[in-house]
């Protein structure tokens, strides 16, 4: 049996997990779902795709960074998506978002972001149509690297990215002021409130990570995979496993909860076939809601 699935899962699970960490922010701290999560990943790649081509129009075809398949333009225009995808995030949340939750009924605004979500979804097909599309249609050679596996330098690329941006956060949460108030709104928003935290402010840098990483996310699909407006929307299932796996407030957990979910289906597909892929997320939730509903790092409510 080959072990090359530990590769691909690992690489599906980075996927899932950065998109998770967006998903265990919104439930604590804001304490809803966030349907329109799967959407964000999607209009971030669209945007960074729009500024690839605004790039190569001005400059020409750029050569790629040896041995990527892409070059600094993807570089530039993903920072820009990331700050495209958090605006949009940030737009939403004050149009709509921020309107349902003085209502305080939870359900109301998990509604509102169904609705958002398919919005935002039907809206991104009419722009650039159903068509798949890609950043780069380069064939890579995959290196051995032993037992089986091989990988290409854009997998080593992105996983490396993964662990950059994951520790980014990790440091920001855990070494800042700012972090420190995300938790207190976390484990209590009330009490975090008359401590006087500024709760705005918490709000804005919630939406801001939750969206940047969910286009990191969504870009990584597109270079390893393709670029469809239902892109999105496929992960949305496999990051809400992830994040109640991990534990709902626990950014550690959020990303393991995506490489279990990751390696989980990479092997289902080695072992039984790829159309039991999408089943695998669903029974694992399942499972872990009725073994350990706290996840494996949540922390009970008192």
């Amino acid at each position: 049996m080959s072990l090359q699935f530990v590769v691909d899962g690992l690489l599906t699970g980075s996927m899932i997990g950065l998109g998770a960490i967006g998903v265990t922010l919104t439930y604590s701290i804001l304490r809803f779902s966030n349907f329109a999560h799967g959407d964000f990943m999607a209009w971030g790649t669209y945007a960074t795709l729009a500024v690839v081509g605004a790039i190569a129009a001005m400059f020409g075809k750029v050569a790629p960074i040896a041995p990527l398949s892409f070059g600094w333009p993807l570089i530039v225009a993903l920072v820009a998506g990331m700050a495209f995808t958090a605006l949009l995030a940030l737009l939403l949340d004050k149009v709509l978002f921020s309107r349902l939750r003085k209502q305080e009924q939870a359900i109301i605004v998990v509604m509102g972001s169904f609705g958002a979500s398919m919005a935002l979804r039907s809206l991104l097909e009419f722009i650039f149509t159903s068509r798949p599309t890609y950043f780069s249609r380069a064939i890579q050679i995959a290196m051995p690297v032993g037992f089986g596996i091989r990988i290409t330098p854009d997998q080593i690329a992105l996983l490396l990215l993964t662990a950059v941006l994951v520790l980014g956060v990790h440091l920001l949460t855990t070494r800042t002021q700012t972090g420190r108030s995300m938790q207190a709104m976390s484990q209590n928003p009330a009490l975090a409130r008359i401590a006087g935290i500024d709760v705005a402010s918490v709000v804005r840098v919630t939406w801001v990570i939750g969206a940047a990483l969910a286009c990191a996310a969504g870009v990584m699909i597109g270079v390893l995979v393709q670029i469809r407006p239902l892109m999105g929307f496929d992960m949305l299932l496999p990051m809400f496993a992830a994040a109640i796996l991990g534990g709902i407030g626990s950014i550690p957990g959020a990303v393991l909860g995506g490489l279990i979910i990751g390696l989980a289906e990479a092997c289902a597909v080695q072992l039984i076939g790829a159309e039991w892929r999408a089943a695998v997320s669903f029974i694992i939730l399942m499972a872990v809601l009725i073994v350990r509903p706290i996840g494996l790092f949540g922390v009970r409510e008192r």
